[in-house]
């Protein structure tokens, strides 16, 4: 982790997230399991302040993969993220 960046707050986000520190804040919400997948969650982007809706894949063990998405989950980007 960036050193630097390690106390900052999301001064985008809205209601109670508004000004709160980024690190240890909840951004995964609202996700139901199905099958293999975790959906209809909504994961909060504290760089914007904006939430988008998302879904989550476990691709193994040590790798998940997670996207996010405006409407149609066609229209997002998705990363991946790995175990530290």
């Amino acid at each position: 982790m960036d050193k630097t960046k390690k106390d900052r707050q999301c001064t985008e986000c809205e209601g109670s997230d508004k000004d709160k520190p980024i690190l240890g804040m909840v951004i995964i919400n609202g996700l139901e399991k199905d099958g293999d997948t975790w959906e209809d969650g909504t994961i909060l982007d504290p760089e914007s302040g904006k939430v988008y809706k998302c879904y989550i894949t476990l691709e193994n063990k040590n790798k998940l993969k997670v996207r996010g998405y405006i409407g149609f989950s066609l229209l997002g980007r998705t990363q991946y993220w790995s175990r530290a």
